[in-house]
């Protein structure tokens, strides 16, 4: 099998928009699920709503790999997968790197979808001395002081930092000396790489605030709803006090008081000789 450091993906000579690079993991993980399934084939609807895309953007997401479906039968979910996952490089071996086996490093470490997904955890690496040599999910943490071979024996390019956000920096320089090109960050920093350097942040907190957002604009929506209420009470009100007017004026012109006048109204004359626009409570 093929390793990470011979193989790249073709997404990019293909001119596949980075967009849809983005959009491929949806349709393989869905994609994934019909064939645990034992699914034959899938809709270009169906697929869309299990990866929570509209089924216009699936097809022309597909397109660009080539794979069209056929009318009246839809895609085949077993060549789907395989497709998608040469395009995104799966069908390779990636062996990774985990620099920070704090908890979160650790969790990754202990992640089982690593491996179904073509990645190969190499090494698990920390800069605390007392961690050398402890097992975390059967792998032998190593020290920081041995990443540079770790990633050279291993054929390493593709690097994972789930350290503190004051030591991330310093160890992607690191790791991008030693010839790791894609870096996967978890530390709560913005890392700064050189060119032909890809970087992936996945920064928690971020999420977390951007859904905040949408809870208040959520509440603020209902809230909105509320006063549309209020202001469609608040019209009828004035509508109901406009028609009362009408009745006083033209029980008034007549000699007769309106029948259902508002209490308190009277036949006094404003300045114009018309009733007073306020009538008094």
């Amino acid at each position: 099998m093929a390793t990470g450091r011979t193989h790249r993906p073709a997404t990019r000579s293909r001119g596949i928009p980075e967009a849809t690079v983005a959009r491929l993991p949806l349709y393989l993980r869905a994609l994934t699920a019909l064939s645990e399934r034992s699914v034959p084939t899938v809709s270009s609807e169906e697929l869309a709503a299990a990866a929570g895309v509209n089924s216009a953007k699936l097809r022309k997401d597909f397109s660009y790999l080539g794979s069209y479906g056929t009318r009246g039968v839809g895609y085949d979910v077993e060549y789907l997968v395989y497709q998608i996952s040469r395009e995104l490089g799966l069908t390779q071996d990636w062996p990774v790197v985990i620099v920070g086996i704090g908890n979160l490093g650790a969790a990754l470490a202990n992640y089982g979808g690593f491996a179904s997904r073509g990645f190969r955890v190499a090494a698990l690496i920390d800069a605390d001395p007392a961690m050398a040599g402890k097992p975390v999910a059967g792998i032998a943490v190593q020290h920081t002081d041995e990443l540079e071979k770790i990633i050279t024996d291993n054929g390493v390019s593709i690097g994972v930092i789930a350290t503190p956000a004051g030591a991330a920096q310093q160890v992607c320089d690191r790791l991008v000396a030693a010839g790791v090109t894609s870096i996967l960050n978890f530390a709560p920093t913005v890392l700064t790489v050189p060119d032909g350097v890809d970087v992936r942040k996945v920064d928690l907190s971020i999420e977390l605030q951007i859904l905040a957002f949408h809870e208040q604009r959520k509440a603020g929506e209902d809230a909105g709803h509320d006063d549309e209420e209020s202001d469609d009470a608040r019209a009828v009100a004035a509508r109901e006090a406009r028609r009362a007017v009408r009745e006083v004026r033209e029980a008034a012109a007549k000699g007769a008081p309106a029948a259902d006048a508002p209490a308190g109204a009277s036949d006094r004359k404003g300045p114009d000789g018309d009733v007073p626009a306020v009538m008094p409570a």
